[in-house]
């Protein structure tokens, strides 16, 4: 398989001024604008696309979709902005900093897994969005469970893209 097909299957957008990529599997474009990585297809925990669920686009882009319930039972569609590092969401957004949440598919219902703690003392867990229809480990979004608490990572072949982008963002090619 060449590396153009795995891109494809990956479906992440890279954009930005680098020096190197960072994984076979992520698409890279020349820009003045930094370094911007967008999910353009992600799953749930049963394989259920997220992407497109409803009309709701950030920059053009679909959002990506998922289901909260709060502890005192209340829940809804929440979209999130696909472009990493980008705090945009509409939907069920009522929630208090600090809560909690149960995230879930909101095809199947399936609640996201549990990837592991966050690591900064907030008692914060991270829950995944996979990035292919495999479903592995390897290749997700890890979202904070805790409303308002912005920690997010994008893991591919096990890179952690997230901090690639950060670290290039300045970078000439």
């Amino acid at each position: 398989m060449g590396t153009d097909d795995h891109i494809d299957k990956i479906n992440l957008t890279v954009t930005g001024r680098h020096s190197e990529i960072p994984a076979p599997n992520v698409a890279i474009d020349e820009s003045d604008d930094g370094v911007v990585i967008v999910v353009t297809q992600a799953f749930g925990p049963k394989g259920d696309s997220l992407v497109g669920l409803s009309d709701v686009t950030f920059d053009g882009y679909p959002a990506i979709s998922i289901g909260v319930r709060t502890p005192d039972g209340r829940e809804g569609l929440i979209h999130l902005s696909p472009i990493h590092g980008d705090a945009r969401k509409e939907g069920f957004t009522d929630i208090e900093p600090g809560t909690r949440c149960e995230l879930f598919c909101p095809t199947s219902g399936a609640p996201l897994p549990v990837l592991g703690e966050v690591e900064d003392g907030s008692g914060a867990r991270y829950r995944g969005i996979y990035l292919t229809p495999k479903l592995q480990e390897s290749a997700v979004v890890m979202i904070s469970d805790v409303w308002g608490h912005f920690h997010s990572r994008i893991v591919d072949d096990m890179e952690l893209l997230s901090y690639w982008a950060v670290t290039h963002a300045g970078e000439n090619s």
